[in-house]
């Protein structure tokens, strides 16, 4: 494990990680956040869980660090991340907004449903 990040698992979460890797209907992210943490608390080396679990450096270093600050439930979810989608900005809705109002008027003029 990098040096600076420490955690214990305490045996409440312990239990919680293996059921959790015990269970055949938990997504499978989730099944190999808890291998890398029960691996890290029995003192198995970075490499060793890279090799075991199949996982980058950076990926076994991320979930280490989550959940050593937000304990177990920070496994179980994932960050937000912002939308890939910019929004537009006001001027350019309007500018579509009347686009679609011209079409429908022309529209209607030539008899064309709308």
């Amino acid at each position: 494990m990098r040096t600076g990040i420490s955690f214990t698992v305490s045996p409440t979460d312990h239990q919680r990680l293996m059921a959790l890797t015990r269970d055949r209907n938990a997504p499978q992210k989730h099944v190999w956040r808890a291998e890398i943490i029960l691996l890290s608390a029995d003192g198995v080396g970075t490499v060793e869980i890279m090799r075991q679990t199949c996982k980058s450096k950076t990926c076994v270093w991320r979930w280490q660090e989550r959940f050593a600050t937000e304990g177990a439930e920070g496994l179980l979810r994932d960050k937000t991340r912002p939308s890939c989608i910019v929004r537009l900005g006001p001027d350019v809705a309007e500018r579509v907004v009347a686009w679609r109002w011209l079409i429908r008027r022309a529209r209607r003029r030539t008899g064309r449903p709308t």
